[in-house]
């Protein structure tokens, strides 16, 4: 079966990183093939170029790789359960064996044929696989972690070491199933996100109510969603009245209201109602098929950490090779007994595997970027986990990042001789007929605080300035205080008091009933109740500067700056002075980030070390041009991205001292002669499970 270019494919029985890198390499050495990228988190591989299944899956031989078309993985995929996985019942019966030959070896001497052909059986068990590839490897000097196991078991036998033998020959064995099963629990962040959303869905067509599977459903079909269901598709509210939990999208805990008109996403769960939804996207257009996608493109993409764990390894190895012919050869030369120099040497070899290291930074990305998906924090890429973690300063968009991005009622300032809810209900009445920007905001605020419904007659709207109408006969009117001082005189308290909160950054609006001055009403933008609180948790972790970048006039850029204690405030800004303003902070600061809404801050967000979206969930914009999107409009995931970058970055420097130091403090026991082989594999496979044991710590890192 051939494959057209841009080709994607799951892949199985991808069990380690280094084994990752040398199926991508024989893969890009495919002649048909012009470049080829393994995805190891994500057990994916992609490629431009042509070539089939048969010659993809020959080159990833070398560890039993199968290769899966993305269409056919969800019914290809197949959960194995613990025990029944072919490297733990090799474990086992290598383990069988070996404690076999102990218990003999008690009783006759470790030379003796039944001892001996008991080990062998154990080495032949558990290290099939290891030797097959290891000989192979060895044929073309392709020197690997497999091709150094298959040298020090072989020689350790040869020199007569058969019970050390098979002793690392099962450490390596439960070593690398220990690493296979670790990697799977760091990769079910991404298999859980592909099991959120249902396979099928009941879809009304004219009268017939029909089950389809999501990959035959249409944009126009309506989906019928009972309580307790799982929405399939992406989509619109056509009827009904439901709370629907969207914490698998966007992190929130608290559900969500939906009613007709408003949009639901695929894999939220409907609580309450029954829900009729029009599909507005196919299935592989979804928020939810997009969020899996760029994860998985996330975990692809190579952090510069593990650029340089990849190129030392390229080095590591032969150096290791090296050092161990230097110990088995140089001793003996000078005196020393071969047999034990050469056991020191195979030793060395084995100590010497790169398979912590490999490992040590790739298991923290995926887990890193897997935890923060599940939580409503969609991070593109390794490198804009690192870069987050090492941030000094973040500029703020004012409008929706800062403040909610929609204007409220704040100031109901009415004369002591007029009566609130009267006067409420009779404003409310006028701005219902308005088209205003404000008009909205003014109409909730009478609804929420109990303003009753009357009717309106002679509506007229003002142009810059406000609207009247008469209700019961009485002309109302709303609109700017230098039209209210137009039509009558406004007492010296209430200019005073309109003066100061428009100090604050506030529109202020006056009310004239039947030729008399009757009340104010402010209006603004109002801060998030959670943005005071991010910015000290910011400053806690760490970050050094904060700064405000909006297009809004000085005074309420500067009001609403003093209510968040932020001293940094540049106003009436272009995008393109947005984008200024950034370079000039790196310069001064060093990395910075830009958190803005991902469409009017995009030069901002692409000049910035990194572009931070609010509210990805909503817009396919903020998803495509932001390296991080914070999926449910929740300024309080910043503090916790910061976190868990800074405690992944934390992660992969220990990890990498973990693989390098046990082996540095074993290879150091050459000195005195005390290196042993038993000491050799459980140095290798102690780094490796500190490595990943120590990345699988960050799936405990909450908001």
């Amino acid at each position: 079966m051939a494959t057209v270019e841009k080709t994607e494919f799951r892949l199985e029985n991808l069990t380690c990183a280094s084994c990752a890198m040398k199926f991508e390499n024989n893969v890009n050495n495919l002649p048909s093939i012009k470049s080829a990228q393994v995805n190891f988190g994500a057990s994916k591989l992609s490629f431009t170029g042509n070539a089939t299944i048969e010659d993809i899956e020959a080159a990833g031989a070398f560890d039993g790789i199968k290769v899966i078309p993305l269409s056919n993985y969800k019914k290809n995929e197949t959960k194995i359960p613990f025990f029944k996985r072919k490297e733990n019942i090799v474990s086992l019966f290598s383990l069988v064996f070996l404690i076999a030959g102990l218990i003999v070896s008690f009783r006759y001497t470790e030379s003796h044929p039944v001892v001996i052909a008991l080990f062998a059986i154990a080495i032949v068990v558990g290290g099939a696989g290891i030797f097959k590839t290891g000989l192979r490897n060895l044929v073309h000097f392709d020197f690997d972690m497999k091709t150094l196991m298959t040298i020090a078991i072989i020689g350790a036998a040869i020199i007569g070491e058969w019970r050390e033998a098979a002793v690392v020959v099962f450490l390596f064995a439960v070593s690398e199933a220990l690493e296979a099963y670790s990697m799977n629990k760091a990769r079910q962040s991404i298999s859980q996100l592909m099991d959120i959303a249902p396979p099928s869905a009941i879809v009304k067509r004219g009268e017939k109510l029909i089950e389809l599977q999501t990959e035959d459903i249409v944009v126009g079909d309506v989906l019928i969603v009972k309580p307790g269901q799982k929405i399939a598709m992406d989509g619109t509210v056509v009827a009904g009245a439901s709370t629907v939990n969207q914490a698998a999208i966007t992190g929130e805990s608290v559900p969500v209201y939906k009613t007709s008109g408003e949009n639901v996403f695929a894999g939220t769960l409907n609580e309450e109602g029954a829900l009729e939804v029009t599909v507005t996207k196919l299935v592989g257009d979804t928020t939810i098929a997009k969020i899996i996608h760029l994860v998985e493109d996330a975990q692809a993409e190579k952090a510069p950490s593990q650029k340089f764990v990849d190129q030392f390894a390229k080095y590591y190895t032969p150096a290791i090779i090296v050092i161990a012919l230097l110990v088995a050869i140089l001793p003996p030369l000078f005196g020393g007994d071969w047999s034990a120099w050469i056991y020191q040497g195979l030793a060395v070899l084995v100590v010497g595997c790169p398979c912590a290291l490999v490992v040590s930074t790739p298991v923290a990305i995926v887990t890193a970027i897997g935890n923060a998906a599940r939580q409503g924090v969609l991070i593109k890429g390794g490198i804009y986990l690192e870069e987050t973690g090492r941030l000094d300063a973040i500029a703020f968009d004012k409008t929706g990042t800062l403040t909610k991005g929609y204007p409220e009622v704040t100031d109901f300032i009415g004369c002591d001789d007029i009566k609130k809810s009267e006067l409420l209900s009779a404003i409310a009445a006028v701005e219902s007929m308005s088209q205003h920007p404000l008009a909205k905001a003014v109409v909730d605020f009478a609804e929420k605080n109990g303003a009753r419904k009357v009717e309106v007659t002679n509506f007229q709207s003002v142009t810059g300035k406000g609207a009247y109408a008469e209700i019961a006969g009485i002309r109302t009117a709303i609109g700017s205080i230098s039209w209210a001082q137009e039509q009558v005189a406004l007492p010296e308290e209430y200019l005073q008091q309109a003066a100061s909160l428009q100090r604050q950054g506030k529109s202020v609006m006056a009310i004239v009933t039947d030729a008399k001055f009757s009340g104010l009403l402010a209006v603004a933008d109002p801060v998030r109740k959670e943005s005071q609180r991010v910015l000290e948790n910011l400053k806690k972790i760490g970050i050094k500067h904060t700064v405000m970048l909006t297009g809004d006039h000085q005074a309420t850029a500067e009001a609403i700056a003093g209510d968040l204690t932020i001293t940094d405030v540049r106003a009436g800004l272009m995008p393109e002075e947005k984008l200024t303003a950034i370079r000039s902070l790196s310069d001064k600061y060093g990395r910075v980030a830009m958190i803005g809404d991902g469409v009017n801050d995009a030069p901002a967000l692409a000049a910035a070390s990194v572009g931070i979206a609010m509210g990805g969930a909503g817009t396919d914009a903020a998803l495509e041009t932001a390296d991080i999107a914070l999926m449910a409009d929740d300024l309080e995931k910043l503090p916790y991205t910061i976190k868990l970058s800074r405690k992944t970055l934390r992660i992969i420097k220990e990890n990498i001292m973990f693989a390098l130091g046990l082996k540095i403090v074993a290879l150091l026991l050459i000195i005195p002669g005390w290196l042993t082989l038993w000491i050799a594999i459980f140095a290798d496979m102690g780094a490796t499970l500190l490595v990943v044991l120590n990345s699988l710590r960050l799936l405990r890192v909450h908001k």
